[in-house]
C-alpha cells in the first residue's frame, strides 16, 4: 500500500508531510522524556524484521493480486504507539530513499496510512480495549485480528481519499473505493494472522511485554529482552534473506486496484516541476530501485536474487535506529 507520487498532488503531499513531521516530533519527545535505553535494540531489530517482512508479498487467491505485512500494529503492541510509529516511519523512509518503494512526495501519506492508523487509532481504541490487561490469549488473538483488519481498512480508505482530493489521477472515488476495500480486507486478515503469530511467540518468550509494552512500565524495564531481540533478528534475516525469494510476482493491492480501475499498468505521471525534481532526487538516492527488480522483471515474473536487498535494508534500519538513539540521547543530555 505504498503510494506513488503520481497519485498525490503537491497540496495533499505537503499537508501529509506536515502532519507526519508533527507526529514524529511529538512521538520523539515522548520517547526522549521517558527514554529506556534497553528499548532501542528491540526497536532496531523489530524495524529490521518489519522491513524484511514487507518484502514478502503473499498471493491473494483467485484475484491476481498480492499483499504484504504493514507491521504497524505489531510495533505498537510490542513497543507502544510512540516508539512503534517512529520505528515504522524509519522503515518507510529507508524504503523510499534507498529502494524507491513509494514516492518521496507521497512519503507523508504512506507514513500516515501505514503508521498513524495502527499505532494511534486501532491499537488504543480496539486492540487495548479488547485484549485488556489480563493476558488472556483468546482476547489478545481476537483483538489483534479485529485491529489488523480495521487498520488496513482505514489505511486503504485514506489512500482513496488522498488520491481523490489530489485530483490529478482521475480515479473515481466510488469505483476506486469499491475495489480497494475488499482486497485490503483480505490482506488485513493475513496481517491479523501474522500479528497473532507474533503475539503467541512473545506470549511464550516474554508475556509481560504484552501487558505493558517495553519501556512503558517500571516493572517491564527490568526484564531481560536480549533473547527476544535475537529471535526477531533471526526472523528478519530469514525473511529478508530467504523468504523474499518466494515473494508473489502479482501486483500489490493498491497497484491491482489502480489497474482494475484504469485498465492500464498505472496512472499518468504528473508533469509538475516538483514531481520531476523529487523523482530525480529519488533516482539519485535509490541504491537498489525496486529492490533490484526492474519493470521488465516484474512484468515477466522473473526470479531475481532479493536476498541482498533484504539484508541491506535490514542493516540500514539497524543503523538508522542507532543514529536516532544517539541523537535523542544527546538531546536529552543537553536538556
Amino acid at each position: 500500500m505504498h503510494m506513488a507520487d503520481a497519485l498525490i498532488s503537491l497540496a495533499a503531499g505537503g499537508t501529509a508531510w506536515a502532519a507526519t513531521a508533527g507526529l514524529i516530533s511529538y512521538s520523539s519527545r515522548k520517547l526522549r522524556d521517558g527514554m529506556d535505553d534497553r528499548r532501542i535494540p528491540l526497536m532496531a531489530v523489530l524495524g529490521a524484521f518489519i522491513f524484511a517482512a514487507q518484502m514478502v508479498n503473499f498471493t491473494i487467491p483467485a484475484t491476481g493480486s498480492s499483499g504484504h505485512l504493514g507491521g504497524g500494529l505489531i510495533l505498537a503492541i510490542l513497543l507502544g504507539p510512540y516508539a512503534g510509529f517512529v520505528t515504522l516511519a524509519s522503515v518507510l523512509i529507508i524504503q523510499a530513499l534507498f529502494f524507491a518503494d513509494g514516492g518521496l512526495l507521497a512519503l507523508g501519506c504512506n507514513i500516515l496510512n501505514l503508521g498513524f492508523f495502527p499505532c494511534f487509532v486501532v491499537y488504543p481504541f480496539l486492540y487495548r480495549k479488547i485484549a485488556g490487561d489480563h493476558q488472556r490469549k483468546w482476547l489478545m488473538v481476537t483483538g489483534a485480528m479485529i485491529a489488523a483488519v480495521a487498520g488496513l481498512q482505514l489505511g486503504s480508505l485514506a489512500v482513496v481519499t488522498q488520491t481523490t482530493l489530489s485530483g490529478i489521477s482521475e480515479l473515481p472515488f466510488r469505483t476506486f473505493v469499491l475495489i480497494m476495500q475488499p482486497i485490503h480486507l483480505a490482506i488485513g486478515l493475513v496481517e491479523g494472522a501474522a500479528t497473532v503469530a507474533v503475539i503467541l511467540f512473545v506470549l511464550k518468550a516474554r508475556p509481560e511485554i504484552l501487558k505493558e509494552p517495553v519501556g512503558e512500565a517500571e516493572g517491564v524495564k527490568s526484564l531481560p529482552i536480549r533473547n527476544l531481540a535475537v529471535g526477531f533478528l533471526i526472523a528478519a534475516l530469514v525473511a529478508g534473506g530467504g523468504f523474499s525469494w518466494f515473494s508473489s510476482k502479482y501486483p500489490d493491492g493498491l497497484e491491482w486496484s489502480v489497474l482494475r480501475v484504469t485498465g492500464t499498468d498505472g496512472v499518468r505521471e504528473p508533469e509538475g516541476e516538483v514531481h520531476r525534481s523529487l523523482a530525480d532526487l529519488q533516482e539519485k538516492t535509490a541504491i537498489l530501485p525496486n529492490y533490484g527488480l526492474d519493470e521488465e522483471n516484474k512484468r515477466e515474473g522473473a526470479d531475481k536474487d532479493t536476498s541482498f536487498p533484504g539484508l541491506a535494508g535490514g542493516l540500514l534500519t539497524l543503523l538508522f535506529a542507532a543514529i536516532a538513539w544517539l541523537l535523542l540521547k544527546r538531546r536529552r543530555v543537553r536538556i
